[in-house]
């Protein structure tokens, strides 16, 4: 009866450690949403997402230029990133002892272990320098280049999931080893690799080192690629930063849109999962 007592209570006590541990995992994350809450909230307006930034010391005034110039950068990111990481991907799953897979394994694992603002200046010394200007474009690239290893990992090890049971059914069906992987395994794995995806576009869309680097930031709407553009990390950085109190207020603002874009993004990624998961079951 002691034993069973003891054996109960130490399950008890493991038990309880594991929920703290959980509640201290969670804790920074809701002490910064109400932070930014309390701070940022009370600015949120319609004004806030349609309008520009006034002049220094005057009230009011919004961020509308950095949202589109976020949506832009990180759209243009998207359609670089996204269509190499998948297909390198695909070609590491589907060729695993390839000696280009191992390569292209070896330099994703570094590059998802380079800091961001490694980045910023690599992208800048080849890009903005060769331009001789900054630009959107430049930040665009210097994003996919922190996309890519992570897409290219997420789809890897997702495509590996898929049964090879499945593979040698439709080679037996005689589809070829292309259509296989494609309409097959692809198709089988499409909700992990969109799941990893949205991780990778909420990873880079708080990025704010490599736009220092590349993008620079402007007060204005710009339209083309290829001249500075405004995003919300920017202005975060350049409010925050800034000597006046109506910055201040519009950094905090500013801030708790980007963080409750990152958690729409990452609460879209935990669906497609979830969604995995009941299709497979």
């Amino acid at each position: 009866m002691n034993r069973r007592l003891l054996r109960r209570l130490y399950s008890d006590a493991m038990v309880g450690l594991m929920i703290l541990a959980v509640v201290l995992a969670v804790l920074p994350l809701l002490l910064i949403l109400g932070t930014l809450i309390s701070k940022g909230a009370s600015n949120i307006s319609l004004e806030f997402f349609t309008r520009l930034p006034v002049p220094a010391g005057e009230t009011g005034g919004g961020v509308a230029h950095a949202i589109i110039g976020t949506l832009v950068i990180v759209g243009a990111a998207c359609l670089i990133g996204l269509p190499l990481g998948i297909l390198s991907g695909i070609y590491c799953a589907e060729y695993p002892a390839a000696r280009l897979a191992w390569v292209t394994r070896f330099v994703a694992d570094v590059m998802n272990g380079t800091p961001s603002i490694v980045v910023g200046v690599f992208a800048w010394a080849w890009i903005v320098s060769k331009q001789g200007h900054f630009s959107a474009l430049a930040g665009s690239a210097a994003l996919a280049m922190l996309m890519i290893p992570m897409v290219m990992r997420t789809t890897e090890e997702m495509i590996k999931l898929v049964p090879h049971s499945l593979r040698e059914a439709a080679l037996a069906l005689g589809y070829s080893r292309w259509r296989t992987s494609l309409t097959v395994v692809v198709r089988t794995s499409l909700p992990g690799i969109v799941t990893g995806s949205l991780l990778s576009v909420a990873r880079i869309a708080g990025e704010t080192a490599p736009l220092l680097f590349t993008t620079l930031g402007s007060q204005f709407y710009t339209r083309s690629l290829n001249e500075p553009m405004a995003a919300l990390p920017l202005v975060v950085f350049t409010y925050a930063t800034g000597p006046y109190e109506e910055w201040h207020q519009l950094a905090w603002s500013a801030a708790l849109v980007l963080i409750l874009v990152v958690l729409v993004l990452s609460t879209a990624a935990r669906l497609a999962t979830r969604r995995k998961f009941d299709l497979n079951g």
